[in-house]
């Protein structure tokens, strides 16, 4: 399929294109608002589908609006009209359409004009009107608090808020492609369409959300990011990292034993460490009554070792990387891990409660009295 997408070089256009790359039997025709006329015309001509992506919301003089929203559209659908075709056609239009100023009068007939060539061709138009669109590669401090405040804090640069309690209609980047992607392959009928998914967050919301996602190299801790408005606003919060900063030092904790590292602590989930064991030696001796471990052995050899702390039951594991094998450190049961390698070992550890120095739930016994 040929596929034209006009405002290709904008946030939701570098978005889409990426996606639609990906898939076999797309060719893409790009269009930018460096590109003349002619090319849009000779595009025209070949395309079996068009993302009308172009537009214009902070110009210089207010008749920019309308050269670049309802000009620009109309020299479209004219052209195709002339040709004698009738190309499916998507519209990223804006929720201003519905207010009394320039942009969104000029977003209106760029609606409008789309309506009636609908009507006079039978082209199937699908006009989306977007809210506030956030996401990755969107430009900061132009018209969108989050990709602004997502620079800033990675910047270190303070974030400025009047009132916390604004209520922000958002969506997400790929919620929309995902829904632009589906119009594409069902071509559905003439008329609005809705993102389905549409998230209302208070600025003071998004404020703290993004100020613990900065504290995460610090404290560790990380906020639920695995679903919903969190993963999505993580994912554009991490995408305006400076390069400098892709990485971070642990601090770790090292004696004659070897080094241990917290890694990644969760809200309700436990926290994720590695540890470091010279040849020979032993780590543990203890039990807890409530939190459990899962340790995994990723280079180097060990023996673990158990004992019930009631029955005295003793229970020996051996394991090495030659093996993925996660073993559990269950409750009630005294137990220590010793490098019974050359080299050092190295192992992967998950508890399922954060450390609290306080409460612990930690108690030293040794396995075997030698």
């Amino acid at each position: 399929m040929k596929i034209l997408i006009t405002g290709s070089n904008g946030f939701i256009g570098k978005n889409l294109v990426s996606y639609l790359k990906e898939k076999e039997n797309v060719h893409l025709y790009l269009f930018s608002k460096n590109d003349s006329n002619t090319i849009l015309d000779a595009y025209l001509e070949d395309v079996d589908f068009i993302f009308h992506l172009a537009g214009v919301n902070r110009p210089e003089h207010k008749k920019e609006f309308y050269e670049g929203n309802s000009d620009l559209t109309k020299h479209i659908v004219t052209t195709l009209e002339k040709k004698e075709k009738k190309t499916p056609i998507v519209l990223s239009s804006s929720i201003q359409a519905e207010i009394d100023n320039d942009y969104g009068k000029s977003k209106l007939q760029a609606e409008n004009y789309l309506f009636e060539y609908s009507k006079k061709t039978g082209a199937n138009v699908s006009i989306y009107r977007l809210p506030n669109v956030f996401g990755k590669w969107c430009k900061p401090n132009y018209n969108s608090v989050i990709a602004t405040w997502c620079f800033n804090i990675n910047n270190n640069i303070p974030l400025q808020v009047n009132d916390e309690n604004h209520l922000l209609n958002l969506v997400y980047v790929d919620d929309v492609i995902d829904s632009f992607l589906a119009n594409l392959e069902k071509q559905q009928t003439t008329g609005y369409c809705q993102i389905p998914i549409i998230y209302k967050k208070t600025l003071g919301e998004v404020k703290n959300l993004l100020e613990k996602f900065k504290e995460n190299r610090e404290t560790l801790l990380i906020p639920e990011v695995g679903a919903g408005f969190e993963r999505a606003l993580y994912a554009t919060y991490l995408s305006y990292t400076p390069h400098n900063l892709f990485s971070y030092e642990l601090k770790g904790h090292t004696d004659n034993r070897g080094t241990f590292y917290e890694i990644l602590k969760t809200l309700s989930s436990g926290q994720f460490s590695l540890s470091t064991t010279a040849p020979g030696v032993t780590r543990g001796n203890h039990y807890h009554h409530t939190k459990n471990e899962k340790f995994l052995v990723v280079k180097g050899e060990a023996l673990l070792e158990y004992r019930h702390i009631v029955t005295n039951e003793i229970i020996r594991y051996k394991v090495s990387d030659k093996k993925m094998e996660v073993i559990e450190m269950i409750p009630g049961y005294t137990h220590n891990i010793t490098n019974i390698g050359d080299e050092e070992m190295i192992l992967f550890l998950w508890a399922n409660e954060n450390f609290d120095p306080s409460n612990p739930d930690t108690y030293f016994s040794k396995v075997q009295n030698k």
